[in-house]
């Protein structure tokens, strides 16, 4: 026979534990909403994701009296943005150029101790609680609307019952396919392969990126290794592991001159992680009882790290909007579905804007490059530019670090404890 299901009530479920969702979580637990998030795997420990906490972000955490504690976790901080173009060092992005912003950095710290930092705020709060190894697999619907959500634990199938499901599951989101709503795809011509190799010995501290003819690799430090993003035509992994693991080596090699005495450190194909890219985004990021933010409403490219802080833009808009409602258990939840609009309205210009940038960029700058273009006699007019007048970098600092539309995190209350 199956598993009885066994159920909950919450006034709000989110669904997925990345950074929108315990953000929207910690926002709204310290707004007294009761908030139950579902996570479906037992911890936040998975590599190759995107660690660049930017000052956008760290203005949030400003705003809620989080920041010193944060940044008392470890982390690296990244002040400028260079990268090697056919050879020449190019200074592209100084963030110390930034006004008005607690801090002139882009902090880089693994995404789980992020999510760790998150969740362990919001456990400060009674209202607060978080199922680990809990994958959503659909909705309830009753009346016209979306009414909780079904599920899977560690016990078997559980039933949520919410006044409002918010989907926070990624960009291959179950719940925003069960809402059928509709995609609107960009298009990606880059799939980006992702790995480590160590830090020499008084190597410095640098984050950037190579670009030569056929190749384009991005470089993160990580204090003793560092982590490497190697791009590749989309779908072209499996021709890649078809030519052999020392072809691919002498590829990183060509790739990154300054890290070719090191390529042997890419021992298997175990240590090479592919991350499909998709640029999409819904027509629609809700139905009465369901809204969707972060990647699952709009999946971004990895180009200027900037996916995790538009998922907490996304995160600090919804929340600011719907606390009040939330927070009053009178309010009805028909009464939350123009909210969701509101959200919607709130947050589509940033995330439209940010995609057209970054599938401009895959098209005119980073496909011509894999298919091996040659190098023009002159850096491109905006680099040029930026090497002519230094102070133009606060530019694209400012495009990259803090973004269209950032939102603030004022008035939300620390916890009584």
């Amino acid at each position: 026979m199956p598993d009885a299901a066994s159920s909950l009530r919450t006034r709000c479920c989110i669904v997925g534990g990345g950074p929108a969702g315990l953000m929207l979580a910690l926002l709204l637990v310290r707004a007294g909403v009761p908030v139950t998030v579902l996570e479906k795997h037992g911890d936040f420990l998975r590599d190759f994701r995107g660690d660049t906490v930017h000052p956008s972000t760290l203005r949030v955490m400003d705003d809620l009296g989080l920041l010193d504690a944060f940044l008392a976790r470890p982390h690296d901080e990244v002040r400028q943005l260079e990268a090697v173009v056919f050879g020449r060092r190019v200074p592209v992005a100084d963030f110390t150029r930034l006004r008005g912003l607690p801090r002139d950095f882009i902090a880089l710290m693994p995404q789980w101790d992020f999510l760790d930092f998150l969740r362990d705020e919001a456990e400060r709060h009674p209202h607060f609680r978080l199922l680990l190894n809990t994958e959503g697999l659909g909705l309830v619907e009753q009346g016209g609307r979306v009414a909780g959500v079904t599920a899977r634990g560690p016990q078997g199938p559980l039933s949520v019952e919410a006044d409002l499901v918010v989907a926070c599951d990624g960009r291959r989101s179950v719940l925003r396919e069960a809402a059928g709503l509709a995609v609107r795809t960009l298009g990606a011509p880059i799939d980006v392969l992702w790995m480590r190799l160590p830090k020499a010995p008084g190597e410095g501290n640098q984050t950037g990126g190579f670009v030569s003819p056929g190749h384009f690799m991005a470089t993160i430090d990580r204090h003793d290794y560092w982590q490497c993003a190697y791009l590749i035509a989309k779908g072209g992994f499996e021709a890649v592991r078809e030519r052999g693991l020392e072809a691919f080596r002498a590829e990183v090699a060509a790739a990154a001159p300054p890290l070719a005495d090191r390529v042997q450190h890419i021992a298997g194909w175990d240590d090479v992680k592919l991350l499909s890219v998709a640029v999409d985004r819904l027509e629609r990021w809700w139905k009465p009882g369901l809204l969707c933010i972060g990647d699952a409403a709009h999946a971004m490219s990895p180009i200027g790290g900037v996916g995790i802080n538009l998922a907490v833009q996304d995160a600090v808009a919804t929340a600011n909007l719907l606390r009040a409602a939330l927070a009053a258990p009178a309010v009805p939840p028909a009464r939350l579905d123009p909210l969701l609009a509101r959200v919607q309205r709130r947050r589509l210009l940033p995330a439209r804007a940010t995609q057209a940038v970054q599938v401009a960029i895959q098209r005119r700058v980073l496909a011509p490059v894999l298919q091996g273009a040659p190098p023009p006699e002159r850096l491109p007019l905006p680099l040029r530019l930026l090497q002519r007048w230094p102070a133009l970098r606060a530019l694209p600092a400012y495009a990259v670090g803090v973004g269209l539309r950032p939102e603030r995190a004022r008035g939300y209350l620390p916890p009584s404890v």
